[in-house]
């Protein structure tokens, strides 16, 4: 899937610097395609902090083992909770499509009761496990399901970055629009504004910290802050591996059970 198309994306860029004055000629689409279609390698296994702070400062965290493969036109996601007791050994798993009219496949594996259970699309807008992500937000969202445009560009964090409106096709989505800082150049979303749907400010994705893993530009330090509950979830990746060799049997249901 996207992981597969580098050479797609330079002879896309090698075009683009063609044309006169290089990336001014970008739409919003092209933009949020190159988020979409950078290239993080054939497959990552990786450990996840995942920290919840509530609104009066206190902090509960979670430890996270996850892996991911690019299957080309299939991208499948899998993670296992390692702690604390109350959610050792739940398991999540995701499956995205390269193609907009196909939404992503969910599975949770709930120990307690010993069952698979595939999240619904009407379930997509609940938060996953107490964090400040939606079901849907774990998943990756093709750029051809919403309508983008550049509303400006500016300096954000010392990076020269393009401001992204993004709004859905789909009126009943969850989120009215979203307004997304793009590293030209890099493609990384430097931070994303949420909006619910009454065009309230809802939320906001930032990225604290991104790094250089084996050519590749990984982001490993972000976080998410619900400002209308004043609650952030913190994600911190660590031992992080890329193209080690993920096996395609790790991505199933039995695999959910199993565990590590």
């Amino acid at each position: 899937m996207k992981k597969i198309k580098i050479l797609t994306i330079i002879t896309g860029a090698i075009l683009t610097a063609q044309l006169s004055h290089g990336e001014s000629k970008l739409t919003g689409l092209d933009v949020i395609k190159k988020v979409y279609y950078r290239p993080v390698g054939k497959d990552m296994k990786s450990t996840l902090t995942m920290k919840l702070i509530g609104s009066s400062g206190s902090v509960r965290v979670r430890k996270i083992r996850q892996f991911s493969r690019d299957f080309g036109r299939v991208e499948k996601k899998i993670m296992f909770f390692i702690s604390p007791a109350d959610v050792k050994n739940t398991s999540f798993m995701n499956w995205s499509y390269d193609r907009p009219s196909k939404s992503d496949d969910q599975w949770i594996y709930l120990p307690a009761i010993k069952k698979v259970k595939r999240i619904s699309s009407d379930s997509k807008s609940d938060y996953f496990m107490g964090s400040d992500f939606t079901y849907d937000d774990l998943g990756d969202r093709h750029p051809n399901m919403d309508t983008h445009k550049i509303i400006r560009e500016e300096t954000f964090e010392g990076e020269n970055c393009y401001v992204v409106e993004s709004r859905p096709k789909d009126k009943d989505y969850m989120y009215s629009k979203t307004i997304s800082w793009v590293i030209k150049g890099k493609w990384i979303g430097l931070q994303k504004k949420f909006y619910d749907e009454d065009g309230n400010y809802l939320k906001v994705l930032k990225v604290k910290s991104y790094k250089k893993i084996k050519g590749y530009r990984i982001v490993v330090h972000s976080e998410m802050k619900n400002v209308q509950k004043n609650h952030t979830t913190e994600m911190i990746l660590q031992n992080v591996r890329i193209n080690s060799g993920v096996s395609s049997r790790k991505f199933t249901e039995r695999m959910m059970r199993r565990g590590l």
